[in-house]
């Protein structure tokens, strides 16, 4: 089975999904807005100046709100609709950004560039079959004191979607919509595996990036889960019996 390619796929229909969704709001994108959450624009700093790759960016809207905080960036996505609709909004706003079509291996393969920050976040992890080679590819790309920072929708939560917790070398495969309000529901095959934070943790720390932050959250800043309540602007909680259940957790780290 050849998961780069159903999973290429799949995403190329998304993107063009997704382009179109209020989820996404690429209107408001267009007009300024920064597409960021507080999570971590305070968590990674100020990053005015600073190279910064984002690996499995989509199309871009996380990458280009980097840039217009200052950082020079490039985007890496295995959808080929997806890097090309990044690079038409990167003419549309007039930023400065590179982005390439490529999977994270290849990519990590081929890439001799060396960046001060490795950036990636929200429902990427899960289309990684080897975390190891992945640890691998971001501490090959960082300079030497350069910071990887990831946040990610937290595994905990798979359990309550029926998914398993931990790792399995063979792909969960399965055909499924997508996540925004305007599905359309034409459902893809798709490829994923599951990854508890031990092996992302333990996976990084092998391939020598030193973690310096680890935090969790009881909320999303996406209204993507089913049945989400949400309690404070922005912020979306899921409960079970009573008690709130983790949804994001983010790592920081160093590359030694």
């Amino acid at each position: 089975m050849d998961y780069l390619e159903i999973n290429k796929e799949a995403w190329n229909k998304r993107t063009e999904i997704h382009v179109k969704s209020k989820f996404y709001d690429v209107d408001g994108f267009l007009k300024g807005k920064n597409v960021l959450n507080e999570i971590e624009i305070n968590e990674l700093g100020d990053v005015k100046g600073k190279t910064l790759l984002h690996l499995q960016c989509h199309f871009g809207l996380d990458t280009l709100s980097w840039a217009r905080l200052g950082a020079k960036v490039t985007g890496v996505d295995l959808s080929s609709t997806a890097i090309e609709t990044a690079k038409k909004l990167t003419l549309n706003t007039g930023l400065e950004a590179d982005f390439i079509c490529s999977d994270i291996y290849s990519f990590g393969e081929t890439s001799t560039e060396k960046y001060d920050i490795v950036f990636t976040s929200y429902g990427a992890v899960c289309w990684i079959p080897d975390l190891e080679k992945w640890a691998e590819t971001i501490a090959k790309n960082l300079k030497p004191g350069g910071t990887f920072y990831i946040a990610e929708f937290h595994p905990f939560y798979d359990i309550f979607s029926g998914y398993p917790y931990f790792y399995n070398q063979q792909p969960i495969i399965e055909k499924e919509g997508t996540y925004t309000e305007n599905d359309n529901g034409e459902k893809s095959e798709i490829a994923c595996w599951s990854h508890p934070i031990s092996e992302v943790v333990n996976s990084l720390l092998k391939a020598g990036i030193q973690i310096i932050l680890f935090n969790e959250y009881s909320y999303s800043p996406y209204n993507c889960f089913e049945g989400m309540i949400e309690r404070e602007k922005g912020k979306f909680y899921l409960t079970h019996k009573g008690e709130d259940i983790p949804l994001v957790y983010t790592i920081k780290g160093i590359k030694n």
